[in-house]
């Protein structure tokens, strides 16, 4: 398949390409989360909804691999070190109680993924204590076992966790896209900015296009 991205075409197989949906938690989306109590406007986040939908529909249609990751801690917060925790001065810490429960700890109510997006039997789901899917999580080796090379991206927020990510897959080979209308941050001219340095220099990162392209290049088989 090919599909209309920038700076060049992006072509891919179906059987060896997933879908990447980063962190479409509770915290992070919906009012009343973790990302709402630090100041953000979440309604920018929300926004992304009913694209990543259609787009997740279309990718399930088709047959191929989807997989969701959440920023998700032990109870214990074993796996966060000190750094992450402390960074900043926010009025909640992770493992702190927030609106939807403990901040960014598995299993906790605001660490799901949002209903409308919510994963369905066959799909991964990738617990991930960085920022990044591929760090302490065995992802590579679960993905390189299903001969998947080629990467496509949505998910939150654009600059820190979805452009961690598309680096990390870029340093071990795969082949990333990230679909501009299904990604977003609390700050626009962020995402601007990541989306212009992903596809920079012949795609240092990786390819950018619209969903649109992606829907298109689905339905041409």
């Amino acid at each position: 398949m090919k599909i209309d991205a920038q700076p060049f075409a992006y072509e891919f197989e179906l059987p060896h390409a997933a879908l990447v949906l980063i962190d479409m938690q509770r915290d992070f989306i919906e009012p009343g989360g973790f990302g709402e109590t630090l100041g953000n406007d979440v309604s920018l986040l929300e926004a992304i909804v009913p694209a990543t939908q259609a787009v997740l529909a279309a990718w399930r249609a088709a047959g191929g691999l989807v997989v969701h990751t959440r920023e998700a801690h032990r109870p214990d917060l074993s796996d966060c070190p000190p750094a992450k925790r402390d960074r900043g001065n926010p009025s909640l810490r992770i493992g702190d109680v927030g609106p939807m429960g403990r901040i960014l700890v598995a299993g906790e109510p605001g660490n799901q993924i949002i209903d409308a997006l919510a994963p369905i039997d066959g799909e991964l789901v990738i617990d991930k204590p960085g920022k990044g899917m591929f760090y302490a999580t065995g992802l590579h080796e679960t993905l390189r076992s299903r001969g998947i090379t080629h990467l496509l991206f949505g998910g939150v927020t654009t600059e820190v966790c979805v452009q961690t990510s598309m680096r990390e897959a870029n340093d071990r080979g795969y082949e990333g896209l990230l679909l501009e209308d299904c990604t977003e941050s609390y700050f626009p001219r962020f995402k601007a900015a990541a989306i212009e340095m992903i596809r920079a220099q012949g795609a240092i990162v990786g390819w950018t296009a619209p969903s649109a392209a992606l829907h298109a290049a689905l339905a041409a088989g």
